[in-house]
């Protein structure tokens, strides 16, 4: 058995310029290996259940069935799949109505090679992949929509931004949750931007006033 199988890929588009392209990038690297190409809703279904690939790159704007449809059809069927969408639209709404149909992954399509490949290794590993030209605009969204700001914060965030309350430094936090201190810089961050918090003294009020510290 081989200990490291490649990642089946079908990329599915129906612009076949675009089509080809994604394949030959994906066929030329060691560790991912395209199975099929699609260039509609339809044939990406019956693609995919004959092929039964890891990853399937998906076109979100296809005629007839399009590609959150297909999502849908495909994980009623195969729910390991792991779908990474592929549009020209920056929209909240696009990405929303991706997600919601079960795509782990949604990129645009101005994105450079290696953003493609390394979003397929991240959802063929389980993780979810978010192109940094729609995150502004899906947080913007989420930030709407939701009561309590505390729930725009990952397990992890919050638990720095415990920690940093509390008067942790840096090389403590690092030291306590097991990783480098440039991850805990990132974290406090992505928490600062996400919470729109400007130094430390706005994390403790926030933690304070939200019950995470005493």
């Amino acid at each position: 058995m081989n200990p490291n199988p490649k990642i089946r890929v079908l990329v599915a588009d129906d612009h076949a310029i675009l089509r080809k392209g994604m394949a030959m990038l994906i066929n030329s690297q060691p560790d991912m290996e395209l199975v099929s190409e699609a260039g509609s809703g339809e044939e990406v279904v019956r693609e995919g259940l004959r092929t039964r690939p890891d990853v399937i790159v998906m076109d979100v704007s296809m005629p007839g069935c399009n590609g959150i449809e297909a999502t849908r059809r495909l994980l009623a069927e195969m729910p390991n799949l792991r779908i990474l969408g592929l549009s020209m639209h920056k929209d909240a709404v696009y990405v929303r109505e991706l997600l919601r149909a079960g795509a782990t992954a949604y990129l645009v399509k101005d994105c450079d090679d290696g953003e493609l490949l390394l979003a397929i290794r991240a959802v063929a590993r389980g993780d979810a992949y978010l192109s940094p030209a729609v995150t502004g605009a899906v947080l913007n969204e989420y930030r709407r929509n939701v009561s309590n700001p505390v729930d725009l914060l990952t397990a992890r965030e919050r638990e720095v931004l415990v920690m940093i309350a509390e008067g942790k430094t840096n090389k403590e936090i690092a030291a306590a949750l097991g990783i480098s201190v440039y991850t805990v810089e990132s974290y406090r961050g992505s928490l600062m931007e996400k919470l729109n918090l400007h130094n430390t003294g706005d994390i403790v009020r926030f933690a304070l006033r939200n019950g995470l510290v005493t």
